[in-house]
């Protein structure tokens, strides 16, 4: 009876009341008792492994069904889909999108266009145009804040 209060923190730990814990301390006991020569062999560890069926037994007790209101909230998943709108106006800052590149110098467009649409390393950017690996970094900065301005602008109008 030594390990009592050990079974009664660790039931208290994995119920709602201190009487739960009490009845469920009280259980272990039993079911150790009536496990006879298993449970004499290694006590301790049995009376853990008893503790633990019960506290999960326990556990599932109180687990409860959802209602059909909680159900429906829980699948009440907003459409996300674009709407014509929401497609006309991407469709719209695809073309000034378009716009702003085409603006760009050649080789500035064409650095943009390798490093983000074509996932090229500026490495092998650098080495294609005969420039160093900072000049393409400098351009593709350029042609960023080019398309980025002309961007915002249309969201201001």
């Amino acid at each position: 009876m030594r390990l009592q209060p050990q079974l009664i923190r660790y039931f208290a730990g994995r119920t709602r009341s201190r009487e739960d814990s009490e009845d469920l301390a009280q259980e272990a006991w039993i079911k150790l008792s009536r496990n006879g020569a298993a449970a004499l062999a290694a006590p301790v560890p049995y009376l853990r492994r008893i503790a633990r069926s019960l506290a999960i037994d326990h556990s599932r007790g109180r687990a409860r069904l959802l209602t059909s209101t909680e159900v429906d909230a829980l699948l009440d998943i907003p459409d996300e889909r674009a709407t014509p709108a929401r497609l006309l106006e991407d469709r719209d800052a695809l073309l000034h999108l378009q716009r702003a590149m085409d603006e760009l110098p050649p080789r500035r467009r064409a650095m943009l266009v390798a490093s983000r649409l074509e996932k090229q390393r500026h490495r092998d950017i650098a080495e294609a145009f005969g420039v160093t690996v900072r000049t393409v970094e400098m351009e593709i900065r350029k042609a960023l804040d080019h398309c980025g301005e002309r961007l915002a602008k249309l969201n201001r109008e």
